[in-house]
């Protein structure tokens, strides 16, 4: 049986959509494993997350906070850019759909979780727990670090162990994010300072988060670790303090790919996305751009990506090359030519020329044309001449039509 809105609350133990974090919490605090028994029940199918539509219908505040959660097509292809990991980061984890996502591809990995909205919260830590994670969250804000508590999930024969104590940070092999887009944000002044954000000169706009957002996530990676973040387009060509940052990314190597894809594949966000794909330490400075924006089936709420459509780019990805009207490997001397502009068509071009004219087949066409032409025309001339009238002006009028066909007809 399904997991129905009436059902998941029916387990939680209110009708009411507004109590439902705080109940569930609560349920997590006393008696979670009896809670998870429940919901097993119904569904025991844990490869995905049974809330993500439930709660972006009921809680996302995505006018003012801009949350949108992932699509499961778009989880799939991030969790295959970054392969399997030991340890996985996801720094604004929402109820924790690319975590399940990366948990499907590795269950004995750690994972650790980032997320500021104490309504996500609850429904993070029974996504974790029921699939007996080991795993760890921090409860604030990922930027300003400010903290409002952090929580440890300890594996044990079934279900993890959910406590709330203080955890250590540690560098982990991948981060994957979909972080809340041109976020505003209040930095201070010396946040520059920081490690994180020090050698790129520049903080993110205090009107668009992202790239603190991105640095943040490349600070948290080892020496080896790799990143897939989505985000909106303009992070490929705005200037200003954007500009420094992503010249600085590109100078440092530390962007892979750029993956421009389709629109409307957000339920509630038809804004055109790309997936940044990003290494701490990459071995050159070379960036591959896909452009799979027309890969895609279209849906009755929203555009889905196909098991085909991801596999295009994860094989171009791995291949790193050259395919027309697709993908272009552009060289750092390049992309510098273009003003560190990562804007995707002015590397792959996409424009289908009109085929050449076949001026022979032109030639053909016409001249059978004409032939139809003098054809109808001496046909209507014949039957012109067995016209007959006694007014002799009309007749006078229809000779001359006559002969001015006729004429036309010897040209």
């Amino acid at each position: 049986m399904a997991l129905t809105k009436e059902i998941i609350n029916e387990i939680i133990g209110t009708q009411e959509d507004f109590e439902v974090p705080m109940k569930l919490m609560d349920r997590l605090e006393k008696n979670p494993n009896e809670l998870f028994e429940e919901f097993l029940k119904y569904e025991d199918d844990l490869s995905f997350d049974w809330f993500a539509d439930y709660f972006q219908e009921k809680y996302a505040d995505r006018k003012d906070k801009k949350q949108d959660f992932t699509p499961k097509q778009i989880g799939k292809l991030m969790n295959e850019i970054l392969g399997s990991t030991a340890s996985n980061l996801d720094l604004c984890a929402g109820t924790g759909s690319l975590t399940i996502e990366r948990w499907n591809s590795n269950k004995d990995a750690v994972f650790v979780c980032e997320e500021w909205s104490s309504e996500v919260l609850p429904f993070l830590l029974f996504n974790l727990a029921i699939r007996n994670m080991h795993a760890s969250v921090f409860f604030g804000d990922s930027l300003t670090r400010e903290s409002k508590g952090s929580y440890s999930l300890t594996p044990s024969d079934r279900f993890s162990t959910i406590v709330k104590k203080p955890i250590e940070e540690k560098p982990v092999e991948s981060v994957i994010m979909n972080p809340p887009y041109s976020l505003k944000w209040s930095p201070e002044a010396d946040l520059i300072n920081e490690m994180r954000f020090r050698s790129y000169e520049k903080l993110a706009p205090k009107a668009k988060a992202d790239y603190a957002f991105v640095l943040t996530g490349l600070d948290k990676l080892q020496e080896s670790g790799r990143m897939a973040v989505v985000l909106p387009h303009g992070i490929l060509f705005r200037n200003g303090a954007e500009g420094v940052i992503r010249r600085k990314l590109l100078e440092f190597g530390q962007i892979e790919a750029i993956v421009g894809l389709p629109t409307n594949l957000f339920l509630n966000n038809a804004i055109p996305t790309v997936i940044m794909v990003l290494s701490k330490n990459h071995n050159n400075k070379n960036v591959l751009f896909i452009d799979a924006s027309k890969d895609f089936e279209k849906g009755k709420k929203q555009n889905v990506l196909r098991d085909k459509d991801i596999k295009h780019i994860i094989d171009t990805l791995h291949r790193r090359n050259d395919e027309e009207r697709y993908s272009h490997l552009a060289t750092f001397d390049e992309i510098k030519e273009n003003d560190f502009n990562l804007n995707i068509p002015r590397y792959v071009d996409t424009f289908i020329p009109e085929p050449p004219v076949d001026l022979k087949k032109v030639t053909s066409d016409l001249h059978k044309t004409n032939v139809e032409i003098r054809k109808t025309n001496k046909e209507l001339i014949g039957m012109l001449k067995e016209l007959y009238s006694d007014d002799d002006n009309y007749m006078e009028n229809l000779k001359g039509l006559i002969r001015e066909l006729e004429n036309e007809g010897k040209e």
